[in-house]
C-alpha cells in the first residue's frame, strides 16, 4: 500500500479514539479522545466530524437498545411470576401476584426516565415530562386521538350486529377503568413515543420506527395476554392491532408537533372503546379494531409524507414543523411531522 494511503487509513482508525501506536477495537474511546486527536493534527476536520457523527449514532443505538432491555426486564420480571403461578409452576394464589403485575406496567416509564436522567440530567427529564403539558394544538388532533378510531369501530360493529352477528357494538369503560387507562397510557407512552420513537426515527424514518415500536410493543404485552387467558393463537391479530396503533399514535404525535399529551390521549382513546373486553369469548371486535387501526394508521402516516422526507432528516435539515426529541438535545436532530 502506498505510504500516503496507509497514512490516511491509519488516521481514519485513530479518529475513533485508538491510541496512535496501538491498534484495537474501534469506538473504544469517546469524544474527548477524538478532540485530542484533532488538536494534535492527527486527523482532518472532515474525519473528526465523521467520527463524532458515528460516535453519536452509536450512542443513540445503544441507548435505544438499553431502553427496550430495561422496559422488558422490569415488566416481565414482575408479571411472569403471576403467569407461572396461574399455570402451577409457582406456589400460591395467582391473585397474590397481581400487585406486582400492576407495577410491571410502569416498565417503559421507568426505562425512559432512568436513561434520560443518565444521558441528559434533570433538564432532560423535565423536557421529557414537559411534553405531557403540550396541550396547545389544533382541536382536530384531540378528536382524532380520543374518538375517531372508536367511532369507526362501533360503526362497523353496529353494521355487523344488524347483519346478524351477536354481541355488543361498543365497550365503554367504568370510572375506575378510565382512571387506570390514563395511568397506563402515561406509563407506556412516555417510553414508546416519548423516548424510543424519536431515537429510531432518524435511522428508520417515522414509518419504520413506528413499525419497530409497534412490534416490540405487542411482544411486551405477552405476559398480560397470558395472565387474562388470551390465547397466543391471536398473535397475528394482536400484532396488527399494536403495529397499526403505533402508526396512528405516531401520526398524532408528530401531527401535534411532538405533543406527548396527544399520544397519551390516543392511547386513552383505545380504552374508551376497548375491544379487548370481548376476549377471550369473542375475537371479532378485536379483529375489526386491528383493521381499523392498521388502515387509519398506515394511510395517515404514509399520506403525511414523513417517509419521503427521510433524506432531509438524515442530513440534519430542520423542518419548519419538526417533531423534537424531548430532552435529547440538538445532536439527535429533528424529524419532520405532518402538522398543518
Amino acid at each position: 500500500m502506498p505510504v500516503g494511503r496507509e497514512r490516511r487509513a491509519e488516521r481514519g482508525v485513530e479518529a475513533f479514539g485508538i491510541p496512535r501506536p496501538e491498534r484495537g477495537v474501534l469506538g473504544r474511546c469517546g469524544r474527548r479522545r477524538i478532540s485530542q486527536h484533532a488538536q494534535h493534527g492527527w486527523v482532518t476536520a472532515e474525519e473528526t466530524s465523521w467520527a463524532r457523527g458515528c460516535h453519536s449514532n452509536m450512542q443513540t443505538r445503544v441507548s435505544t437498545a438499553r431502553f427496550f432491555l430495561i422496559a422488558f426486564a422490569f415488566t416481565w420480571g414482575l408479571q411472569l411470576p403471576g403467569v407461572c403461578a396461574r399455570w402451577g409452576w409457582l406456589p400460591g394464589d395467582p391473585d397474590a401476584y397481581l400487585p406486582f403485575a400492576m407495577l410491571g406496567i410502569f416498565g417503559p416509564l421507568v426505562a425512559a426516565t432512568y436513561l434520560t436522567a443518565r444521558e441528559r440530567g434533570r433538564a432532560g427529564v423535565r423536557a421529557l415530562f414537559g411534553s405531557l403539558l403540550a396541550w396547545r394544538v389544533s382541536p382536530k388532533w384531540y378528536f382524532v386521538a380520543l374518538f375517531a378510531p372508536g367511532i369507526l369501530l362501533s360503526a362497523i360493529l353496529w353494521a355487523l350486529h344488524h347483519a346478524g352477528h351477536p354481541g355488543p357494538w361498543y365497550f365503554l369503560p367504568s370510572g375506575p377503568q378510565l382512571i387506570i387507562a390514563f395511568v397506563v397510557s402515561v406509563a407506556e407512552e412516555t417510553g414508546w413515543r416519548g423516548y424510543a420513537l424519536p431515537r429510531l426515527a432518524p435511522k428508520y424514518g417515522a414509518f419504520g420506527a413506528a413499525g419497530i415500536v409497534g412490534l416490540l410493543w405487542a411482544v411486551w404485552h405477552i405476559p398480560m395476554f397470558l395472565a387474562v387467558g388470551i390465547s397466543l393463537s391471536l398473535a397475528p391479530v394482536l400484532i396488527l392491532f399494536f403495529v397499526g396503533g403505533s402508526f396512528l399514535f405516531t401520526w398524532v404525535y408528530c401531527g401535534s408537533g411532538g405533543s406527548l399529551l396527544l399520544a397519551v390521549l390516543a392511547h386513552v382513546g383505545a380504552h374508551l372503546n376497548n375491544s379487548h373486553r370481548a376476549l377471550p369469548g369473542d375475537a371479532l371486535p378485536l379483529v375489526v379494531h386491528a383493521i381499523v387501526y392498521a388502515l387509519l394508521g398506515f394511510v395517515a402516516l404514509r399520506g403525511s409524507a414523513l417517509e419521503s422526507r427521510r433524506s432531509s432528516l438524515a442530513r440534519g435539515v430542520r423542518s419548519t414543523s419538526a417533531c423534537r426529541v424531548a430532552g435529547a438535545g440538538p445532536e439527535l436532530g429533528t424529524w419532520p411531522s405532518s402538522r398543518d
